[in-house]
C-alpha cells in the first residue's frame, strides 16, 4: 500500500470546490495529500473546505489569466513548502448548436477547460522541478473521444487537453514529470444536472448505454486520481483512463 501514500505530498487542484474536483481532492487528502482547492466562488469552496477539514486551504484565482496562476503556486508553496501534484479540473460549458454558437461562447469554454490547464502547468514546472518531479493530472471526459450535437466548443476542449496532456508527458518525462489524462464518463454533478434539464432523454440515454447501469459519484474518480498522484504510477505517461462505468466499451 506504501505505492499509494501520499503523505507528505502537496497538491492544487483548479475547481476543486465541488463534483469531480472535491471528488479527487478527498481522494487525495484521505491518502495523506496536503491539498489547496482553488476556484472562483469563495461561497461554495467554504463547503467544500467544511468537508475537507484540516490541511486544506482555498485559493481564489481565474486560472484562465498567467498571472493568476503563477501567484496560485507561489501560495501553494509559501504555504506548503512545495508542490507535487496538480489537478486541472476547472471546466465549464455552453449548450447551444453550432450555428448558435458566438465567439465569446467559444472562447469561454476553450479557455476554461483547455488554456487555463496549459497555463497552470506551465506555472507549476519550476515547483515541481525543485521537488525532483511531479504528477499533472488533467480533466477530460468521454467527449475527448466522443462528441454531441450540443457541445461543439467542450468537445472540442476535451479532445485538446486529451492531446495536451500527451505533448506536455512526452515533453517533461525526462524531468520526472508524468502527465496523464482522465475521460469521466456521466458523472452526478452540478453540470450534468443542467445537462439533464437541457437535453430531453439524456438520462435514459446514459442508463442505457452505460454497463453499469447508473451515473457516476464524485467519489468514484478518488481512486484513479490517487493512482496518478502515487508512485504507483511512475511509469504511466502520456495515459487517457476513462473512469465511466463502462460507457466507451459498449458500441
Amino acid at each position: 500500500m506504501s505505492l499509494f501514500d501520499l503523505t507528505g505530498r502537496v497538491a492544487i487542484v483548479t475547481g476543486g470546490n465541488g463534483g469531480i474536483g472535491l471528488g479527487m481532492a478527498q481522494g487525495l487528502q484521505n491518502a495523506g495529500a496536503r491539498i489547496a482547492i482553488v476556484a472562483r466562488n469563495a461561497e461554495k469552496a467554504a463547503a467544500a473546505l467544511a468537508q475537507l477539514g484540516e490541511g486544506a486551504i482555498f485559493i481564489q484565482a481565474d486560472v484562465t489569466e498567467k498571472a493568476a496562476c503563477l501567484a496560485m503556486v507561489a501560495e501553494v508553496t509559501k504555504t506548503f513548502g512545495g508542490l507535487d501534484i496538480l489537478v486541472n479540473n476547472a471546466g465549464t460549458t455552453v449548450r447551444k448548436l453550432p450555428q448558435d454558437l458566438t465567439e465569446e461562447d467559444w472562447h469561454k469554454v476553450m479557455d476554461v477547460n483547455l488554456t487555463s490547464a496549459f497555463l497552470a502547468a506551465q506555472a507549476a514546472y519550476p515547483a515541481f522541478m525543485a521537488r525532483g518531479g511531479g504528477k499533472i493530472i488533467n480533466i477530460g471526459s468521454v467527449m475527448s473521444l466522443f462528441a454531441a450535437p450540443y457541445a461543439a466548443p467542450y468537445a472540442a476542449s476535451k479532445g485538446g487537453i486529451m492531446n495536451l496532456s500527451k505533448a506536455l508527458a512526452t515533453s517533461w518525462a525526462r524531468d520526472n514529470i508524468q502527465v496523464n489524462c482522465v475521460l469521466p464518463g456521466w458523472i452526478e454533478t452540478e453540470m450534468t444536472a443542467g445537462a439533464k434539464a437541457q437535453v430531453p432523454g439524456l438520462n435514459e440515454m446514459v442508463l442505457a448505454r452505460t454497463p453499469a447501469a447508473r451515473w457516476g459519484q464524485p467519489p468514484d474518480l478518488a481512486g484513479v486520481a490517487v493512482f496518478l498522484a502515487s508512485a504507483a504510477s511512475d511509469f504511466v505517461n502520456g495515459a487517457a483512463i476513462p473512469v465511466d462505468g463502462g460507457y466507451c466499451s459498449r458500441g
